[in-house]
Protein backbone atom coordinates (compact mmCIF):
# COMPACT_ATOMS: atom_id res chain seq x y z
CA UNK A 1 0.00 0.00 0.00
CA UNK A 2 1.19 3.01 -0.85
CA UNK A 3 0.75 5.93 2.25
CA UNK A 4 -1.50 8.42 1.32
CA UNK A 5 -2.05 12.23 2.86
CA UNK A 6 -5.28 13.70 3.91
CA UNK A 7 -5.94 17.01 5.58
CA UNK A 8 -8.55 17.58 8.06
CA UNK A 9 -10.39 19.12 11.33
CA UNK A 10 -9.03 17.87 14.33
CA UNK A 11 -12.93 17.75 15.19
CA UNK A 12 -13.45 15.09 13.04
CA UNK A 13 -11.44 12.94 15.13
CA UNK A 14 -13.10 10.11 17.32
CA UNK A 15 -11.86 9.88 21.30
CA UNK A 16 -11.23 6.34 22.54
CA UNK A 17 -14.30 5.56 24.80
CA UNK A 18 -12.33 3.14 26.90
CA UNK A 19 -8.93 4.62 26.90
CA UNK A 20 -6.76 3.03 29.37
CA UNK A 21 -4.99 6.26 30.10
CA UNK A 22 -6.70 8.48 32.63
CA UNK A 23 -3.68 10.79 32.32
CA UNK A 24 -2.87 13.26 34.98
CA UNK A 25 -3.26 17.03 36.16
CA UNK A 26 0.46 17.40 35.97
CA UNK A 27 0.41 15.55 32.98
CA UNK A 28 -1.63 17.68 30.62
CA UNK A 29 -0.26 20.72 31.88
CA UNK A 30 3.41 19.57 30.84
CA UNK A 31 1.39 18.29 26.86
CA UNK A 32 -0.20 21.28 26.72
CA UNK A 33 3.10 23.43 27.83
CA UNK A 34 5.19 21.57 25.28
CA UNK A 35 2.12 22.20 22.34
CA UNK A 36 2.55 26.22 23.53
CA UNK A 37 5.85 26.38 23.90
CA UNK A 38 7.38 24.46 21.28
CA UNK A 39 4.65 23.26 19.00
CA UNK A 40 3.25 19.96 17.50
CA UNK A 41 6.38 17.37 17.58
CA UNK A 42 4.76 13.48 17.62
CA UNK A 43 2.32 12.02 16.02
CA UNK A 44 -0.85 10.53 17.08
CA UNK A 45 -2.51 6.75 15.99
CA UNK A 46 -5.90 6.21 14.09
CA UNK A 47 -7.72 3.53 13.29
CA UNK A 48 -9.32 3.13 9.80
CA UNK A 49 -12.69 4.91 11.49
CA UNK A 50 -10.86 8.19 13.00
CA UNK A 51 -10.81 6.64 16.13
CA UNK A 52 -7.99 7.55 18.22
CA UNK A 53 -5.69 4.69 19.64
CA UNK A 54 -2.77 6.34 20.67
CA UNK A 55 -2.74 10.48 21.30
CA UNK A 56 -5.85 11.02 23.08
CA UNK A 57 -4.45 13.55 25.79
CA UNK A 58 -2.41 14.91 22.95
CA UNK A 59 -5.43 15.70 20.84
CA UNK A 60 -7.38 17.46 23.84
CA UNK A 61 -4.61 19.09 24.41
CA UNK A 62 -3.67 20.60 20.46
CA UNK A 63 -7.35 21.01 20.61
CA UNK A 64 -7.66 22.85 23.81
CA UNK A 65 -4.85 25.82 22.45
CA UNK A 66 -6.52 25.99 19.59
CA UNK A 67 -4.41 23.95 17.12
CA UNK A 68 -7.69 22.67 14.62
CA UNK A 69 -6.08 21.25 11.30
CA UNK A 70 -4.57 17.49 11.24
CA UNK A 71 -2.54 15.80 8.70
CA UNK A 72 -2.90 12.21 8.70
CA UNK A 73 -0.80 9.63 7.15
CA UNK A 74 -2.56 6.75 5.43
CA UNK A 75 -0.79 3.73 5.85
CA UNK A 76 -1.15 -0.30 7.10
CA UNK A 77 1.78 0.04 9.57
CA UNK A 78 4.72 -2.12 7.24
CA UNK A 79 6.31 1.44 7.27
CA UNK A 80 7.40 3.48 10.19
CA UNK A 81 5.54 7.53 10.13
CA UNK A 82 7.84 10.35 11.08
CA UNK A 83 6.65 13.68 11.83
CA UNK A 84 9.90 16.15 10.71
CA UNK A 85 10.20 19.45 12.03
CA UNK A 86 11.67 21.49 9.47
CA UNK A 87 12.01 24.23 11.78
CA UNK A 88 14.25 22.28 14.83
CA UNK A 89 17.48 21.35 14.83
CA UNK A 90 18.09 18.73 17.28
CA UNK A 91 21.32 20.50 18.59
CA UNK A 92 19.71 23.38 19.96
CA UNK A 93 17.98 24.43 22.90
CA UNK A 94 14.52 24.09 21.24
CA UNK A 95 15.02 20.55 19.69
CA UNK A 96 16.88 19.14 23.12
CA UNK A 97 13.62 20.77 24.83
CA UNK A 98 11.46 18.92 22.33
CA UNK A 99 13.14 15.70 23.17
CA UNK A 100 12.67 16.17 27.06
CA UNK A 101 9.22 17.17 26.55
CA UNK A 102 8.31 14.09 24.56
CA UNK A 103 9.84 11.80 27.24
CA UNK A 104 8.94 13.49 30.61
CA UNK A 105 4.90 14.61 29.28
CA UNK A 106 4.29 10.21 28.46
CA UNK A 107 5.85 9.48 31.39
CA UNK A 108 3.62 12.29 33.84
CA UNK A 109 0.49 11.44 31.85
CA UNK A 110 0.33 7.87 32.70
CA UNK A 111 -2.22 6.99 35.31
CA UNK A 112 -3.85 3.22 34.50
CA UNK A 113 -7.64 3.17 34.48
CA UNK A 114 -7.94 -0.46 36.27
CA UNK A 115 -11.54 -0.50 35.32
CA UNK A 116 -10.86 0.06 31.54
CA UNK A 117 -8.08 -2.27 31.53
CA UNK A 118 -9.76 -4.91 32.98
CA UNK A 119 -12.65 -4.34 30.64
CA UNK A 120 -10.52 -4.72 27.79
CA UNK A 121 -8.78 -7.92 28.80
CA UNK A 122 -12.16 -9.18 29.40
CA UNK A 123 -13.97 -8.51 25.98
CA UNK A 124 -10.95 -9.21 23.87
CA UNK A 125 -8.49 -11.39 25.91
CA UNK A 126 -5.69 -9.30 26.01
CA UNK A 127 -3.00 -11.03 28.05
CA UNK A 128 -1.54 -7.72 30.09
CA UNK A 129 1.74 -9.37 30.97
CA UNK A 130 2.92 -9.06 27.14
CA UNK A 131 2.66 -5.36 27.80
CA UNK A 132 4.10 -4.81 31.08
CA UNK A 133 0.62 -3.86 32.64
CA UNK A 134 -0.45 -5.05 35.97
CA UNK A 135 -3.77 -4.11 37.77
CA UNK A 136 -3.53 -4.22 41.66
CA UNK A 137 -4.68 -7.49 43.13
CA UNK A 138 -8.26 -6.68 45.01
CA UNK A 139 -8.34 -7.76 48.29
CA UNK A 140 -11.45 -7.86 50.51
CA UNK A 141 -11.96 -5.13 52.26
CA UNK A 142 -10.64 -5.17 56.39
CA UNK A 143 -10.37 -2.41 57.94
CA UNK A 144 -8.22 -3.85 60.92
CA UNK A 145 -5.87 -5.13 58.54
CA UNK A 146 -5.56 -1.23 56.63
CA UNK A 147 -5.21 0.39 60.18
CA UNK A 148 -2.05 -1.54 60.73
CA UNK A 149 -0.48 -0.55 57.58
CA UNK A 150 -1.51 2.91 57.79
CA UNK A 151 1.85 5.18 58.37
CA UNK A 152 1.65 8.73 58.62
CA UNK A 153 4.11 11.16 57.08
CA UNK A 154 5.00 14.12 56.41
CA UNK A 155 6.93 15.82 53.32
CA UNK A 156 7.93 19.77 53.84
CA UNK A 157 8.78 21.47 50.18
CA UNK A 158 10.59 24.98 49.70
CA UNK A 159 9.90 26.42 46.82
CA UNK A 160 10.38 29.85 45.23
CA UNK A 161 9.18 29.49 42.15
CA UNK A 162 5.19 29.37 42.72
CA UNK A 163 5.10 27.87 39.32
CA UNK A 164 7.73 24.78 40.21
CA UNK A 165 5.29 24.50 43.38
CA UNK A 166 2.01 24.50 42.00
CA UNK A 167 2.97 21.69 39.41
CA UNK A 168 4.88 19.54 41.98
CA UNK A 169 1.64 20.42 44.42
CA UNK A 170 -0.75 19.18 41.47
CA UNK A 171 1.46 16.29 40.27
CA UNK A 172 1.60 14.88 44.12
CA UNK A 173 -2.26 14.96 44.16
CA UNK A 174 -2.91 13.16 40.76
CA UNK A 175 -0.50 10.26 42.72
CA UNK A 176 -3.10 10.45 45.64
CA UNK A 177 -1.43 12.11 48.25
CA UNK A 178 -3.04 14.29 50.58
CA UNK A 179 -1.55 18.04 49.84
CA UNK A 180 -1.88 21.00 51.82
CA UNK A 181 -0.39 24.46 51.40
CA UNK A 182 0.77 26.05 54.22
CA UNK A 183 3.29 29.87 54.97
Amino acid sequence: MKPSVVETKISQLVPDDLNANKGTQYGNHLIEKSFRELGAGRSILLDKNNQIIAGNKSTEAAASIGIEDIIIVETDGTKLVAVKRTDIDLNTKTGRELALADNSTSKANLDWDHNAIAQIQQNWDVDLDDWGVMLPELKPDDPEEEAKKEISTKLIVECGEVMKLSELFSELQDRGFTCKLKE
